[in-house]
């Protein structure tokens, strides 16, 4: 009987992705081996940091990284670090900003419901751009000069969040702030595949950058990367920590945290609920090493393989219209009339199988590779062909 069983919780098929609400993907055997070896010793979560940053350094170019509980959790702490700063004081009032700096400056068509994780340190968001693009009503969205005319005394950060469609481009927005000396912040959290997105956002000059560690970088779920300025990591860490020590007893790495330059040890910080076991931060370095290590090609080959296995199941149903869209995570199409219905009863039957609902509403199921197991292939396709001939009888 597997753990689940035993715990009364039904496994699913995941052919919606690598998303939180669906528990993300599939760890490999190497990140489940590592974090099972982690449990079994005891270690100092700063040093243990402290190594972590090393290897983030080394593989984004950042100046400095930690392990976060998840992109949000990266936003937080970000967000956080921009507002105190080093001060020890600032840290302890947080999420009470009175006489900080706490406003963010966001372009509208990137808020999101991720973005409470920045409100969330006590700032404001403040909006700018009106997004004629994506409502339809033009080809505009935000320009540069307008997140430049927002920036003001109560600023602590410009917050960009990276899609293919977003506007203004990154480079425009860090050029405005930098001349203004705001950091830029990015929600870089499904911005991989490609790998090279690892170096992207530093190598343009974003001052931090919070990456999902549970999704193509194949970590843990409840894991991310923070990576940027060294000071700001510094703060975002100090944030984050246990700190229920003596100050002359503590003793922090001086490769991520430098004692010299603080006035005094932080309380717990409003990242504290943040916590990270070894067990993760280890799974997440493996994962790391493990995502560099393998070409964006051949993962791209691997999830095009499962997805023309789908599709050749499916095909010759004449009620669905199956098609594979072609992208860093290729994903099949099936167009049908009740597309709404059929995603319902894939996912509350039995296997239960979750798709991406996004697209419903245009008659279609999407169905990504990125979490499906290979002896979950036909089982996806017998499902759905049931489930088509049972809606005709």
């Amino acid at each position: 009987m597997s753990i689940y069983e035993q715990l009364g919780v039904r496994t699913i098929i995941n052919a919606k992705g690598p998303s939180t609400r669906v528990s993300g993907g599939r760890l490999a055997p190497e990140v489940t081996g590592a974090m099972a070896e982690a449990a079994t010793y005891c270690v100092d979560m700063a040093e243990l940091q402290a190594g972590a940053s090393k290897i983030i350094s080394e593989i984004t170019g950042a100046e400095a990284g930690i392990v976060t509980s998840g992109a949000a959790a990266g936003l937080l702490l970000g967000t956080a670090a921009c507002v105190a700063g080093l001060d020890p004081g600032r840290m302890a009032r947080l999420p009470d900003t009175a006489g900080m700096k706490n406003e963010v400056v966001m372009v509208r068509s990137q808020r999101n419901f991720y973005d409470h994780a920045v409100r969330a340190a006590g700032v404001k968001i403040v909006e700018v751009g009106l997004p004629d693009r994506v409502s339809g009503a033009g080809v505009r969205d935000a320009e540069a000069w307008e997140i430049a005319e927002a920036i003001n005394e109560a600023t602590a950060a410009v917050v960009y969040v990276s899609a293919r469609r977003s506007r203004p481009a990154l480079e425009e927005v860090i050029r405005v702030a930098h001349a203004r000396q705001i950091p830029v912040l990015v929600d870089a959290a499904a911005q991989l595949p490609p790998s090279t997105n690892l170096q992207y956002f530093i190598g343009l000059g974003a001052d931090l950058v919070a990456y999902s560690g549970g999704k193509a970088m194949g970590g843990p779920q409840g894991s991310g990367i923070l990576c940027g300025k060294r000071d700001l990591v510094m703060s975002a860490i100090l944030q984050n920590l246990d700190l229920d020590i003596e100050w002359d007893q503590w003793s922090p790495p001086s490769s991520l945290i430098d004692k010299a330059r603080l006035t005094g040890l932080p309380p717990h910080g409003i990242g504290r609920s943040c916590k990270l076991g070894k067990e993760t931060i280890v799974g997440l370095l493996v994962a790391l090493k493990r995502y560099r290590a393998v070409s964006d090609e051949v993962r791209h080959q691997e999830w095009l393989s499962v997805v023309h296995h789908l599709a050749a199941g499916l095909r010759g149903v004449s009620q669905l219209k199956v098609s594979v869209r072609e992208g860093l995570v290729p994903k099949l199409v099936i167009g049908l009339e009740n597309a709404r219905d059929i995603c319902r009863e894939l996912q509350n039957g039995e296997p239960s199988i979750h798709v991406d609902p996004a697209y419903v509403e245009d008659g279609q199921l999407v169905l990504n590779p990125m979490c499906l197991a290979e002896g979950d292939l036909d089982r996806v396709v017998e499902r759905i062909r049931a489930l088509v001939r049972k809606e005709d009888s």
